[in-house]
């Protein structure tokens, strides 16, 4: 790439070869959880993929460069640092120009890995429509970008503290195929089931790869939201999870708490009401999107490479 992008010879190496490459996030690292929890974490979602046969790219902007996969240094500098900005669509642009170091969010990651030419993302949940949204206009830029990046998206679904009605009828307005694995109902993040009905459902990586290649071959905009269920030894039942995070919406009104700081401090707070468990659970279904994604992005790379043989073959 030209311009201040940046890539690790691992991620260039597997991009000019044209094999599987996958994004990942950067806020996990650094609004997610504490040192060192937040770094090992991080190893260990590249380090699934690498074993299913990806690259992992982790973005994040460093001092005004976009970084398309982080060195281990890097990495360990970023899981240490603190106040570190937190980038959406928005933030993106102004970062770099004023050479601001900040962790990208689901919209940046999705537009540095266009950026790099990656068709695949990992992560935890995507943002949506927040609770109280109809006062507060509270809605995440991860569903516009949806609708506009042409990047694949592996997620455990939105994330539950969402009001997830209307975030899911958002991404039907907004044309955004969502795509359940193995389930006939969304999964809600820490819960495997909930009480929306998926409206697509593929259960083969290879369907979902051609799902993705078809959608660009129409000249569709946007990606796909794969709302991958977290292992079911793994989840917390919705009805357990549903008074705990009332509770939590309850104090962040209590606090005045808004806008950016209304996720971290959610997250938080019910990490300290379910004594740690759900961050667990969050790291079971990162780890388990980071498998899927791997798969999905090589079986992108087989069906490009089927179709480049097609278009080259005599008549």
């Amino acid at each position: 790439m030209t311009g201040p992008f940046e890539q690790t010879e691992e991620v260039r190496a597997a991009l000019d070869a044209g094999a599987p490459v996958v994004a990942l996030e950067s806020t996990i690292i650094t609004h997610g959880m504490p040192w060192p929890r937040n770094f090992e974490t991080a190893r260990q979602v590249e380090d699934e993929i690498r074993a299913h046969g990806g690259t992992p790219a982790t973005m994040a902007v460093i001092k005004g460069v976009l970084h398309i996969g982080l060195t281990e240094g890097q990495m360990t500098d970023l899981a240490k640092a603190r106040d570190v900005a937190k980038l959406s669509r928005a933030d993106l642009p102004v970062a770099m120009a004023t050479r601001t170091t900040g962790a990208t969010t689901v919209a940046a990651t999705m537009i540095a890995a266009r950026l790099a030419g990656i068709e695949v993302f990992a992560t935890g949940g995507i943002g949506g429509v927040h609770r109280g949204a109809e006062r507060s206009f509270d809605v995440s830029a991860d569903l516009r970008e949806l609708s506009e990046t042409p990047v694949t998206v592996v997620a455990a679904g939105a994330k539950a503290i969402l009001d997830l009605p209307k975030t899911w009828e958002m991404l039907e307005t907004l044309g955004v195929p969502v795509i359940a694995v193995g389930q006939d109902v969304l999964p809600a993040f820490w819960s495997r089931g909930s009480e929306h009905p998926a409206p697509l459902r593929l259960d083969r990586p290879a369907d979902i790869a051609a799902a993705h290649v078809m959608r660009g071959a129409m000249g569709l905009p946007g990606g796909q939201l794969v709302a991958n269920p977290i292992p079911e030894a793994d989840e917390i039942p919705a009805e357990t999870l549903a008074p705990i995070i009332e509770q939590a919406l309850s104090e962040a009104i209590r606090d005045g708490v808004s806008a950016k700081a209304v996720t971290p401090y959610l997250l938080s707070r019910i990490f300290e009401l379910t004594e740690g468990r759900s961050l667990e659970a969050n790291i079971a279904l990162v780890l388990n999107n980071a498998r899927l994604a791997a798969g999905i992005a090589r079986e992108i790379g087989i069906l490009r490479k089927e179709i480049a043989g097609a278009t080259d073959a005599p008549l």
